[in-house]
């Protein structure tokens, strides 16, 4: 199976090409899209465009938890 390079939260990952999809890539680490943001190569992905977003060789993904509380 074909793999991808990614830098994710400041690792370097192999990931199989079938979670290119930033959706399949949530869907994968068990995040709830509603409870994060990514960043993609600096820019914030809006979460109606992680199903339409795509990773290639050498993206940089940043995946930041938003915590409640006070």
């Amino acid at each position: 199976m074909p793999f991808i390079k990614i830098l994710l939260n400041g690792d370097v990952k192999r990931l199989d090409e079938s979670l290119s999809p930033l959706n399949a890539l949530i869907a994968h680490l068990q995040l709830k899209p509603d409870q994060i943001v990514i960043e993609l190569n600096r820019q914030i992905v809006p979460r109606n465009e992680y199903v339409n977003t795509t990773l290639k060789e050498n993206d940089e993904v940043e995946v930041v938890q938003m915590l409640g509380g006070g």
